[in-house]
């Protein structure tokens, strides 16, 4: 019996595998699943298991699992083709009779109402009809989602969206990371579903006010409208599917669906969770 991990070489994967790496977890006691191996050389040195599989292609799912593991099944990134790899991936951990299936889903589950979040819903029936003994974790935005895009705000000295005062309950990746390392790695979670999110809720405004406090620097937040931000994101080199995509994410935080404060983040890793502040600061010192 394994900890499973997939899509381990991630942003995300990584972090996982580090944070129980720091709990203790042996390194044998854990199985990175990874499209390439070669991006994995440091996992395996580290004497972490390493099983190659491609959520596009089913037939490598089957020896990407065993019977008994628990897996933290990272949901795919490629927006519209979600359905069907993520169907492979629970046939997958059906047929190897796995002990616990954990999915990265997003926030709200059933009651989300956001387009990124159809195949997400989709995902949670799949795994509910499987009959796997599962655990739900639906997380909030990154702050990272903002702070990669941190050079454009300072070239232009604006943070630019369509959200207007909606406020978002962020949380660093790494302590979502935490949450899922602390549910691998401990028992009474089976059959829970937990929102998680930040500690506290900011508008982007307030965003843009501690970018310019820590660069010294002028910051504003333009508020455009969802027609003009499109345009900027197409501007910008952005897919159209994918920017009407991250319009949706404004118009939603618009209206406060993601500025919800659960709490169960910071229950489940056991501190507050980081600060945007503290993940800005990070960032901008690269």
């Amino acid at each position: 019996m394994s900890i499973v991990v997939t899509g381990a070489t991630g942003q995300l994967g990584r972090l996982v595998i580090a944070d129980l790496l720091a709990r203790g977890t042996a390194p044998a006691e854990i199985a990175a699943v990874v499209r390439d191996a070669g991006k994995a050389a440091d996992l395996a040195a580290s004497g972490v298991e390493l099983r190659e599989a491609d959520y596009s292609r089913p037939e490598t799912l089957k020896d990407a699992f065993r019977a008994g593991d628990r897996v933290l099944f990272v949901s795919g990134n490629e927006v519209g083709l979600r359905i069907p790899q993520h169907t492979a991936v629970v046939e997958a951990a059906t047929a190897a009779q796995v002990a616990l299936i954990v999915y990265t889903g997003i926030l709200g589950g059933p009651d989300a109402d956001l387009i990124l979040a159809e195949e997400h819903k989709a995902t949670e029936k799949l795994i509910l009809a499987s009959k796997l003994p599962h655990v739900f974790l639906r997380n909030g935005w990154y702050t990272e989602v903002y702070t990669q895009s941190l050079g454009t705000v300072l070239e232009h000295g604006a943070v630019v969206g369509a959200a207007g005062d909606g406020r978002i309950a962020s949380a660093a990746r790494a302590d979502y990371a935490a949450a899922a390392a602390a549910v691998l790695t401990s028992e009474g979670h089976e059959g829970r579903a937990y929102e998680l999110s930040g500690d506290v809720a900011w508008s982007l405004a307030e965003y843009a006010a501690v970018v310019g406090e820590l660069t010294g620097r002028e910051i504003a937040y333009r508020n455009v409208s969802p027609q003009e931000y499109l345009a900027v994101l197409l501007g910008a080199g952005l897919p159209e599917d994918f920017a009407a995509v991250l319009v949706d994410v404004d118009r939603a935080i618009g209206q406060g669906l993601l500025a919800g404060t659960s709490g169960d983040l910071a229950r489940l890793i056991g501190r507050p969770t980081t600060p945007v502040r503290e993940t800005v600061a990070a960032a901008l010192k690269g």
